[in-house]
């Protein structure tokens, strides 16, 4: 297949003699082309070794695909942020067998009180064999999934940031910013909210600049718990963005308003949270010896494109959006989940000619419903009376079950049907961790295949076995004859007819084997 031609942003982008085209940082030497390419040395290169990053590269070599990433930081971050994996994520860790390395590192949470901060418990009945929320420390998910990675295979650079790439018909060549010079068949940036990649490869990234502002960090407090406690209560009735929550040993997470928007890039320092608890609580509650310190504010951004060629985004180089609901790096993991195999696909030769376009078609409109329900959340902490009243009244509404059902299996992402075309509501749906003869489904998906789960004992994948695996189990406890899953777990086919099944696996996974 012939890679699609580009041109980047005019100010950042140069013209090869033999027509190809690169994004490149001024000051550096004209990448090779023409005769001076040589192959490519790794199938794709990762720009970014954060939660996205880590995840594509290790689905990428459970197909056996040569990966090299490469990340900016020498180190991974240091300080501790708690983040949520709710409840998708965990059933994807479930489907590569990572559950029980991350599940011991962490805190298993209840799965409610996700939208908007509004504190309503999980219905007791949510489809899933995970309903909950797994709280663990940032950097251990990174590093788990890094030594994931590496352990199937993966290069990983520390130290090496993207500076250029040209890409043609063949491949792409990625130029280092120390100048060294890398060739792969596709590059994937997922090099975060100021993506060098994205910036490069010029896609445009619209949406809403920051507004507002907030201060988060764990740190020491001085003032008696009581004395914070009911502070905070007061103070939280009116400003939703305004917490200190104990962590043990007089530590607390504090978040806080900051005083504006602030162009810096740096975080924040002790004397900034201090100056505005003083501002909005009348005291400082004596915090100090900080662990670490960070800001976010409330940008919202879409990449109108996921894919340019032979270079594509993920994570938040594609996305950005305020961290409330905690769906920022989900969004990333899943976006990872969904590239993977279909990029293992077009590098292994097998890929039907328009798999890979379903990344885009497929991950777009979810990350468009995620900026969505941030923005109504940023809207509902507002302190202004029509926010206050707009979020008593959702609070009311969430006492139907209906209602916080809907928004709880939006925030976890187990309500995403992606678009197979007509038939019945599984189509297109992740399956859940259902009981199977040989124990739980998803232990059977650990290899990144694909399945048929046949109750009719009848079927076969025949030249597809290369690529999808095939159980017959009758006493499965699902609700269709049989189902056909992508290795992402999505269901791609519901029936009981060999000649249909055969045209979706055509369409899934390719031509059979000779």
């Amino acid at each position: 297949m012939n890679a699609e031609r580009f041109t980047a942003v005019p100010s950042s982008s140069e013209t090869a003699d033999d027509g190809s085209t690169f994004g490149k940082v001024p000051g550096l030497p004209p990448l090779a082309s023409g005769a001076d390419r040589v192959p490519p040395t790794f199938d794709v290169i990762i720009a970014g070794c954060g939660p996205t990053g880590a995840m594509l590269a290790a689905e990428l070599r459970l197909h056996d695909v040569r990966v090299l990433v490469v990340e900016r930081e020498t180190e991974p971050v240091s300080f501790a942020r708690i983040v949520g994996l709710h409840i998708r994520s965990i059933e994807l860790m479930a489907m590569r067998g990572l559950l029980d390395r991350l599940r011991e590192r962490g805190r298993r949470r209840p799965a409610g009180g996700f939208f908007a901060g509004i504190d309503k418990p999980a219905p007791k009945d949510l489809d899933s064999a995970h309903a909950y929320l797994l709280g663990i420390p940032q950097p251990v998910v990174v590093e788990q999934l890094e030594q994931h990675a590496i352990q199937l295979g993966a290069q990983v650079r520390r130290g090496y940031a993207v500076a250029g790439f040209v890409q043609d018909d063949d491949g792409v060549t990625v130029e280092l910013a120390d100048g060294e010079q890398v060739r792969a068949r596709y590059l994937v940036g997922c090099d975060g909210a100021r993506s060098t990649v994205r910036k490069l490869l010029g896609v445009a990234f619209p949406g809403e600049p920051a507004r507002t502002e907030t201060l988060m960090g764990e740190m020491a407090a001085g003032a008696p718990q009581e004395e914070i406690a009911a502070k905070v209560k007061q103070i939280g009735a009116t400003i939703q963005r305004f917490w200190l929550r104990p962590l043990g040993g007089g530590a607390y997470s504090v978040v806080v308003p900051a005083a504006g928007v602030s162009e810096r890039a740096e975080p924040p320092t002790l004397d900034d949270f201090r100056q505005q608890l003083r501002a909005i609580a009348g005291t400082d509650f004596g915090v100090h010896s900080p662990r670490w310190l960070s800001r976010f504010g409330d940008a919202t951004r879409l990449a109108e494109r996921y894919r340019v060629g032979r270079v594509l985004l993920a994570g938040d180089a594609a996305h950005i959006h305020p961290p409330t609901g905690g769906q920022g790096l989900n969004l990333g993991i899943q976006d990872a989940f969904n590239l993977g195999w279909k990029l293992a696909a077009q590098i292994r030769g097998w890929a039907p000619d328009t798999l890979l376009d379903t990344y885009q078609a497929e991950r777009h409109p979810v990350a468009e419903d995620v900026l969505d329900n941030t923005r109504a959340q940023m809207e509902l902490s507002s302190a202004e009376p029509g926010a206050r009243a707009v979020r008593r009244l959702l609070t009311e509404l969430m006492d139907l079950d209906e209602v916080n059902r809907r928004l709880i299996e939006k925030i976890s992402a187990i309500d995403i049907r992606y678009d197979f075309g007509e038939g019945p509501d599984l189509l297109g749906r992740r399956l859940p961790d259902i009981t199977v003869k040989q124990g739980r489904l998803y232990e059977l998906l650990h290899r990144g295949r694909g399945l048929l789960l046949d109750r009719t004992e009848r079927l076969t994948v025949g030249g597809w076995s290369d690529r999808v695996d095939h159980l017959a189990d009758p006493t499965a406890q699902l609700d269709a004859r049989c189902v056909l899953l992508r290795p992402d777990g999505h269901v791609a086919w519901i029936g009981d007819d060999q000649r249909h099944l055969d045209e979706r696996l055509s369409y899934w996974f390719g031509r059979p084997a000779s």
